[in-house]
């Protein structure tokens, strides 16, 4: 992200949204509002990366290879058709390589820490 290079799946914002909306009122991470607004926010400060042929094909290819669910194998293969090095997720294996794509776990610092 120091670099200006950082780029947003779509996939990332549509769980992003789910993610902090879920829920019985009280209990939801954001407001609906609020929510929107974060995305805006997103939107406005990094390039969105949207599916395409591509991007679904490879997706599906690193479901069999990786065995990773359809999720996440979208979020790598924007990545890995994007030609971008390196995916910041908790949700994959910190350090390992897919395909062309090294994954690293942003939150592992500051748990060391």
């Amino acid at each position: 992200m120091a670099t200006g290079n950082a780029r947003i799946p779509h996939q990332s914002i549509v769980e992003f949204v789910a993610a902090t909306t879920r829920g019985r009122p009280g209990e939801r991470l954001l407001r609906a509002a609020d929510a929107r607004r974060e995305t805006e926010e997103l939107m406005a400060q990094f390039p969105i990366l949207y599916p395409d042929e591509a991007v679904l094909r490879t997706a599906s290819r690193g479901m069999a290879a990786y065995g990773l669910s359809w999720f996440d194998a979208h979020i790598w293969a924007c990545a890995e058709v994007h030609g971008i090095e390196e995916l910041l997720s908790e949700g994959f294996q910190h350090g390992r390589m897919y395909g062309t794509v090294t994954v690293r776990n942003p939150f592992l610092a500051w748990a060391r820490a």
